[in-house]
């Protein structure tokens, strides 16, 4: 169910894969317990958790070769270890068991979906989707979905050298949209007017994606009709305004709260106001969930494997979702600290995001 980008540090290490079950057992106490405490744990604490008794000195020797390894570090001169990126990562691929949603967990997420009703804008119920998410998750919940969905009017191109046109696109509001398009070589005017007139035939009155949709299927059926350069116009213009571009894309953000819960030091609050930046960087946190656009199922990035999050070393758990037609139309999830509880936030993002996905598809 969860894919990442890798990061190309596991699969060439041979001694990860080698790890016997000793050191694995005391690898996962490590990360469990900075997962559940953020503090550093140390070799006495280990020895009285792990499943074959060890005494604190032989703990301390496997601890050594870990840090060896990359997989945990100490954060201060004889402190505890914590686990590294790296190893939160193998932990993520190789050794976490990611829990199923009870059933009432399920009911609960579903009800509360459910209950926002069609009657609200897509934005009131993705909105209230990421409210219930943030609660539920105790991180900062975020979504990208394309712009409101306004109802269109006309279309005009403009020429504006041989090989540009302005494409003005007109909503029944009243917004202007102007987009410049790279022709095909020798198009004529009357290509152009040609296309509009396709167009403006088919759009009205229709959503962005509604009108993508019914353009895509029009100009198969139609190609005989069309001269080629229209084709290649009228194609470029659909392609122009597919959403794909990050202008036309909306983040919204719930649960920052979320963040400023558990803190246990000046480095966590540090860590949490770098974060706070990066969600004011809507540009970074958009390109960054737009990657996940692009996936089957949840994807998560830790820490530095994002290069936006790298300074506040922040966790993503994403999930695309998608529309009636079943085309992905935005993706939703959560941005925390690296000491999410992956197993538990992996699959409520996962069926989140289906839920969302069988809302808009009603």
């Amino acid at each position: 169910m969860a894919h990442h980008d890798p990061i190309g540090l596991i699969a060439p290490n041979a001694g990860l894969a080698q790890l016997n079950e000793r050191s694995r057992d005391i690898f996962r106490q490590i990360v469990e317990s900075y997962l559940a405490t953020g503090e550093p744990v140390g070799s006495r604490n280990i020895s009285r958790l792990i499943a074959v008794p060890l005494s604190p000195a032989s703990v301390r020797n496997v601890m050594s070769d870990l840090e060896q390894l990359g997989l945990i570090y100490a954060p201060h001169t004889s402190a505890g270890r914590l686990p590294t990126e790296l190893g939160l990562r193998f932990f993520v691929d190789a050794l976490m068991q990611v829990g199923d949603l009870t059933e009432p967990e399920r009911q609960s997420i579903q009800n509360q979906l459910a209950s926002v009703g069609k009657a609200q804008s897509v934005e009131a119920a993705l909105e209230e989707a990421l409210t219930r998410l943030s609660g539920l998750t105790r991180a900062a919940a975020v979504v990208l979905t394309a712009k409101s969905n306004v109802r269109l009017k006309h279309i005009e191109f403009v020429r504006l050298e041989p090989d540009k046109a302005l494409v003005v696109l007109v909503a029944e509001d009243g917004q202007v949209e102007n987009r410049v398009l790279t022709l095909p070589s020798g198009v004529p005017a009357s290509a152009l007017t040609e296309a509009s007139n396709f167009l403006n035939a088919r759009i009205r009155g229709r959503t962005l994606a509604e009108a993508r949709l019914e353009l895509e299927t029009a100009l198969t059926q139609s190609k005989a009709e069309l001269d080629q350069l229209t084709q290649k116009i009228i194609a470029a213009g659909i392609a122009s305004w597919s959403g794909g571009d990050s202008d036309d894309r909306q983040l919204i953000v719930r649960g920052h709260a979320n963040l400023l819960e558990d803190l246990h030091a000046m480095e966590d609050l540090e860590r949490v106001r770098l974060l706070f930046d990066d969600l004011e960087t809507k540009r970074g946190v958009i390109d960054l969930l737009g990657r996940a656009e692009r996936a089957d199922g949840v994807r998560i990035f830790i820490g530095s494997e994002n290069k936006l999050f790298s300074l506040s070393g922040s966790s993503t758990i994403i999930a695309p979702y998608s529309d009636g037609a079943g085309h992905i139309v935005g993706v939703l999830g959560v941005i925390g600290p690296t000491r999410l509880n992956y197993a538990r936030v992996i699959p409520m993002v996962d069926y989140a995001a289906r839920i969302v996905s069988r809302m808009l598809g009603r």
